[in-house]
């Protein structure tokens, strides 16, 4: 039995051998018909799947899967039938085994592959390259932005980079060379993706391209929900160095909604950002931004001869000096420089440049190109205002000369006056809303200026687009007039303007004498800026029903003030600064509805007959000051004072006073302490002590003293304990000007925590500004007071015997810049290594004087030095 077993088994799998053997020869013929029917099949199938294969490569640049090549096997199973199946018996059985075995496996593959013929997916996409080159062409002026942008991205603590500008400034044109010139040639990151982000957002279509840019398959993305999505993108960021370029950009897009990593996360990855408005920058919390700005004269000039080609430029003397003032008039814009430039390259003469010239200065916007693709992009950023309001204030800001430093005062002044801002509200909270819409603009790049300051500006081609959308587009069309440097203005041309609702004139010469004038039935506003006039022609405002605004000032020889004015009853703004009107007409006080009321500077102002303020009820703005070099003419200033009491609606008075009676009835007037916003008291012979009360020192936001040099003291009227008095009582009170007074103590400084500006000169005998008596160090450090923490600016002058501003150091966390002359006494000032290292940016003074003042710390004087600059 045990050696029967063993031969079983060999016996058993001998047949079990054969047995499948034969079945390969028996079925050869079956297998074969099979093998031909599935081949012919899988060929039409294989067809049509090589279409879609050749479509994916064509389109998506894709490489075909390894499971789509099948005609090799194809062909050689062909082969072998027709060389070695000749009939139904084998003339060589070991042959027939060997291909009845192959086609059996031939059937199995071909049955396996037919089954997969119907793809989800033909092709594999190809890796993508870390970096798409963007097209550019040669781009002039941004090198020196591109060095700083290339210096931000090497350092490892700046991880994101926001690039701020007005439209058409090269935002993009300089993101396109930081891609191509930076990231392009670097193979430290592993992917940089460029994205168009606009407005409004879509989270979506940032996704599609983040992951069309990282390669994820499009079948599995197009099922995936929101946050399945946003997973995917943050799994795959996360696990390389990354880039992304955001390119403009209206508001904050948030990062991680999109599956972008936080960058503190990520040390090596970087993202850039591009915007029009810096508050951008600020929403998405940027390291470091940096604003784009227009090109400088040269490679403004540079870039528009590129554009015009030198054979235009070369062909006449007269076509490049024409040259360079169209080059002036695009004001170093990039957008501007090229197409004004490739238009100007089809014009051939002097006297077509000349033409052309003309029309780019009074009607830019039927200049080739203005119009239609310009002033277009321009607008998106005067679309994207928040508000009407603020649309409305942007535009009137073109009612200004071009280049002209608009101070914020006046504008909001005139934006109070149209009633822009509410109209019935009180005029400090409707110059906060207009210093917050000015600061808008600011951020919008659609205004010039640093945020601080209160002075701004209107690039000259930002205006054009605001002139073009209130004069000469859509709805608006005609509605505005703006002329400037015109010798004189003609009858025939004031008929042109018949439609207006707006007309402004500076530095033109209105003919004296001229007596026709068109009825103005829509006019809402009259700017007559020094317009050089002794008189208003007769006439010129007796057809202007509806007039609301009236701005005559800067006419320094205008001495009286047409009745005709007094005749406009729908009158609520009159602006007659530095004009020489010797008297108020009786008949200003049928002006029921003037609301804003401003002489400012009218230097021989001698008369405002009673009874005519106060006949004014609406008004709720006054403003009178005095010019610094002239005599003063004493007017009823009392009287003017307790007219102004009289008011109900006024809510804001900026005034000069001139005599103790007028200071001593401001002091004894609640009314008028809440008031009177700005304070000047000037010369008041006598006048030596100021009492000011709480409840004036919580309203002030301007109090000057000048030339009072009989004035000793100026102390405060707490009429509270100590204990309930807090640096809180003068939070409005920002500007303080000291000038030609022989001595002031002003330690009650110590009470202002919000003085931005200090300026103290020719003052003789003041020894020190903050003191130490029983209202200076005991008070301080009991109410912990923090002096000086919102001073932006110190300004000292011919104060020969001060010795101390305070006796202790003090941060200063605002200061920008002290300006020191005439002060020899004052060895040392009020600076620690914290002040050293805050954002102080100019120190002035004698020479003699810094090197002699003395230091609480070495380091500081070599840390202020580079500063330093002499007067």
């Amino acid at each position: 039995m045990d050696c029967v077993s063993p031969i079983l088994d060999v016996a058993t799998r001998l047949w079990y051998c054969t047995a499948k053997r034969v079945v390969y020869i028996r079925e050869l013929e079956e297998n074969l018909n099979s093998l031909k029917s599935l081949t012919e099949e899988l060929s039409n199938l294989s067809k049509d799947v090589m279409v879609s294969v050749e479509r994916e490569e064509e389109l998506q640049q894709s490489r075909r899967t390894h499971e789509v090549d099948v005609e090799e096997i194809l062909q050689n199973g062909r082969q072998e039938i027709q060389q070695k199946c000749l009939g139904t018996c084998p003339k060589n059985c070991r042959s027939s085994y060997r291909l009845g075995k192959i086609v059996s496996r031939k059937i199995d593959a071909v049955t396996e592959l037919k089954g997969k013929g119907h793809f989800d997916f033909v092709a594999h996409r190809l890796p993508c390259a870390p970096v798409d080159e963007r097209p550019m062409g040669k781009t002039v002026g941004l090198d020196l932005m591109f060095e700083k942008v290339r210096s931000c991205l090497e350092d490892e603590q700046v991880r994101s980079i926001g690039l701020y500008g007005i439209g058409g400034v090269g935002k993009t044109t300089l993101l396109q060379k930081i891609n191509n010139e930076y990231f392009g040639k670097r193979n430290d990151f592993d992917v940089v993706i460029w994205i168009v982000v606009s407005k409004p957002i879509s989270i979506e279509k940032i996704q599609q391209v983040i992951v069309k840019k990282l390669s994820t398959p499009e079948h599995k993305w197009k099922s995936s929900s929101h946050e399945e999505k946003t997973a995917e993108i943050f799994k795959l960021l996360k696990a390389k160095k990354f880039v992304i370029l955001l390119d403009d950009m209206w508001e904050r897009l948030d990062l991680l909604e999109v599956g972008i990593p936080h960058l503190s996360d990520q040390t090596k990855s970087r993202v850039v950002l591009t915007t029009r408005s810096e508050r951008v920058c600020d929403e998405m919390e940027v390291h470091e931004r940096m604003r784009v700005e227009c090109l400088t004269p040269g490679e403004a000039f540079s870039l528009f001869c590129d554009k015009v080609g030198e054979n235009i430029l070369n062909s006449h003397p007269d076509i490049k000096r024409l040259a360079k003032i169209v080059v002036e008039e695009c004001k170093g814009l990039l957008l501007a420089l090229i197409v004004i430039g490739r238009s100007m390259a089809s014009r051939k003469t002097p006297r077509e440049w000349e033409q052309a010239l003309q029309v780019l200065k009074s009607y830019p916007a039927e200049f080739s190109g203005m119009g239609d693709q310009v002033f277009p992009i321009l607008k998106f950023s005067y679309d994207h205002l928040d508000n009407d309001t603020i649309k409305s204030c942007f535009l009137y800001c073109s009612i200004f000369r071009e280049d002209h430093i608009i101070r914020n005062e006046g504008l909001i002044d005139l934006w109070i006056g149209e009633g822009f801002l509410n109209k019935f509200a009180d005029i400090y909270k409707a110059r906060n809303q207009g210093d917050e819409i000015i600061r808008s603009l600011k951020l919008a790049c659609l205004l010039e200026g640093d945020i601080s300051k209160d002075t701004c500006k209107m690039h000259d081609v930002i205006r054009d687009m605001a002139l073009w959308l209130s004069c000469e587009s859509g709805e608006e069309k005609h509605k505005s007039f703006v002329l400037e440097d015109v010798e004189l203005i003609e009858a025939y041309e004031i008929v042109k303007w018949k439609e207006a609702q707006r007309i402004s004139l500076w530095d033109s010469n209105i003919k004296e004498g001229l007596s026709l004038s068109p009825c103005f039935l829509n006019l809402q506003t009259l700017i007559l800026r020094k317009s050089n006039m002794k008189s208003l022609p007769i006439g010129f405002f007796q057809f202007m029903p509806i007039i609301r605004v009236l701005d005559l000032s800067g006419n320094k020889k205008l001495v009286e003030l047409s009745l005709e004015i007094c005749r406009l009853e729908s009158l609520e703004y009159l602006n007659l600064t530095w004009t020489s009107i010797k008297r108020m007409p009786i008949e200003l006080k049928n002006l029921t509805k003037l609301r804003c009321l401003i002489l400012d500077y009218v230097e021989r102002l001698e008369v405002i007959p009673s009874n005519v303020i106060s006949c004014l009820p609406n008004l709720q703005m006054f403003s009178m000051h005095h010019d610094d070099n002239r005599d003063i003419v004493e007017y009823d200033e009392v009287g003017v004072l307790q007219e102004l009491e009289c008011l109900q609606y006024l809510s804001w008075i900026s005034i000069t006073l001139l005599t103790v009676p007028a200071v001593q009835k401001y002091l004894t007037s609640l009314m008028l302490q809440k008031c009177i916003r700005r304070l000047e008291m000037r010369t008041c012979p006598s006048l030596k002590v100021v009492e000011l009360p709480l409840s004036a020192l919580q309203r002030l936001t301007l109090l000057k003293f000048y030339s009072c040099n009989d004035l000793e003291r100026v102390k405060i009227n707490m009429r509270l304990s100590r204990g309930h008095i807090s640096n809180s009582n003068f939070h409005n009170l920002v500007e303080v000007f000291i000038l030609g007074c022989r001595f002031l103590d002003l330690t009650w400084l110590i009470y202002a925590p919000r003085l931005e500006l200090l300026s103290i000169g020719d003052s003789q005998e003041m020894e020190e500004i903050i003191g130490s008596d029983e209202c200076g160090d005991s008070e301080i450090e009991q109410q912990n007071l923090n002096i000086f923490s919102r001073l932006v600016k110190l300004t000292l002058v011919a104060v020969p015997n001060l010795k101390s501003i305070y006796r202790r150091a003090l941060p200063f966390p605002s200061l920008k810049e002290i300006g020191v002359i005439g002060c020899p006494n004052l060895r040392k000032l009020p600076l620690n290594s914290n002040s050293a290292t805050n954002t102080l940016k100019k120190i002035e003074g004698h020479l003699t004087w810094w090197e002699e003042l003395e230091w609480e710390d070495d380091n500081l004087k070599r840390t202020f030095t580079p500063y330093f600059k002499i007067w």
